[in-house]
């Protein structure tokens, strides 16, 4: 039998800490964009990050609930026990704490509108609501193959911009850039997870789009949004943006840990694995931001 985490050890393991940094990571690189332009505002910068923070546990608070009750999370599920479906948390519970946060987000979010105003208002009730929408509502999207999407636009396009906007004043091509090489690699977490569930998501009705399309199709999508991601710092210097002198050797690192992912993902057999390539996934959008702000701010 296992032994039972304590409460603390349930809530830190339902936030999903393997994730985190695909929150953290479009705030940092917003951010070092926006101090190449003289323009960097820490208090702005905090307030993004701690909504960004408080959206993703919601997100995976909400998906611990509703996966469990929608019956995706099963006795046969491969993965990381979930606080729901193994009985350490009520879904009474789960619901109200994720409520919880999410009202917290929404209250943190508003600091941000003296940055940006009212549209900031529209960005944060979306990102809310569709952090719900992920597996809760009449049309989960992660239960139609829109999670993919959903992760690229949020912890993309929307994470990099927003925070960028809120200390310029504007949104550049080259924030643009950066939001569509991050919003990749986050959904490569997605990609990761899914393809080792892909048996109990089939069960259960989940159609993510290694369900739909195969694990072939998912190796592909690993492997072009890692080359789009590299590609990124090559591009932007021909906006203005950072020293190509410098993108080579952060380029071979980040290749290289790319390249190892790939294999992994490819050779994988057991969830053990799958498990593992998970945090490695998600400390590579980490590394990735951290390298590419730290290029941003030195160029």
């Amino acid at each position: 039998m296992t032994t039972r985490p304590s409460t603390l050890q349930i809530w830190i393991a339902a936030a999903r800490p393997k994730t985190l940094p695909a929150a953290v990571a479009p705030v940092l690189l917003g951010s070092a964009l926006a101090w190449q332009d003289n323009a960097f505002h820490a208090p702005a910068a905090l307030s993004c990050l701690v909504f960004a923070l408080l959206i993703q546990i919601g997100t995976n608070f909400a998906n611990d609930y509703y996966d469990f009750v929608q019956g995706a999370d099963t006795a046969e599920r491969v993965g990381p026990k979930r606080a729901v479906a193994a009985g350490w948390v009520s879904p009474a519970v789960m619901k109200r704490v994720m409520i919880a946060v999410f009202a917290v987000a929404f209250v943190a979010g508003l600091s941000l509108l003296q940055y940006g105003g009212w549209p900031l208002l529209v960005v944060g009730v979306a990102s809310i609501l569709c952090g719900i929408a992920y597996t809760g509502g009449p049309f989960p999207l992660g239960y139609h193959g829109l999670g993919d999407l959903f992760v690229f636009l949020f912890f993309g396009l929307v994470a990099v911009c927003t925070t960028y906007f809120v200390q310029t004043g504007a949104i550049s091509g080259a924030s643009l850039l950066v939001a569509t090489g991050v919003g990749l690699l986050a959904a490569n977490i997605l990609v990761v997870n899914n393809y080792r569930d892909v048996e109990t998501d089939a069960k259960a009705g989940k159609r993510t789009l290694v369900v739909r399309w195969g694990r072939r199709y998912a190796r592909w999508q690993f492997g072009i949004s890692h080359a789009v991601a590299l590609s990124v710092p090559f591009v932007l210097p021909a906006l203005g943006v950072g020293k190509r002198s410098l993108v080579y050797p952060m380029a071979f690192v980040l290749g290289f840990l790319a390249a190892r992912q790939m294999d992994s993902l490819k050779v994988a057999k057991t969830p053990g694995e799958l498990i593992e390539l998970l945090g490695r996934t998600g400390r590579y959008v980490a590394i990735y931001a951290l390298l590419v702000s730290v290029w941003l701010v030195i160029s």
